[in-house]
C-alpha cells in the first residue's frame, strides 16, 4: 500500500514525492535571523499533539503546502 497526498495542483501524489517540516516557534532568546532560521529548519520539538507542518511538493509541482496534523492519531 502506498501513502498518498493530495496536492491541490497535481491531484493524489506519492508521499515520497514530498519532503516535510515542522513549523516550530524559535525561543525568545534566539534574536538573529540566521539563528532563528537554522532552529526551525532543524530543531524539532517531536511532541503529541496538533502540528503544523510545511510540506513542499518536491517530486511535483514544487509548490508549499502548510497543514496541521494530530500525531497521537498516526
Amino acid at each position: 500500500m502506498v501513502l498518498r497526498l493530495d496536492c491541490p495542483h497535481c491531484g493524489p501524489r506519492p508521499a515520497d514525492e514530498w519532503a516535510y517540516g515542522e513549523v516550530p516557534d524559535p525561543p525568545d532568546y534566539l534574536t538573529g535571523a540566521d539563528e532563528r532560521d537554522v532552529d526551525r529548519g532543524f530543531m524539532m520539538s517531536n511532541t503529541e499533539g496538533v502540528k503544523v507542518e510545511r510540506w513542499f511538493h518536491a517530486g511535483g509541482c514544487r509548490r508549499w503546502q502548510t497543514i496541521t496534523r494530530d500525531t497521537t492519531l498516526d
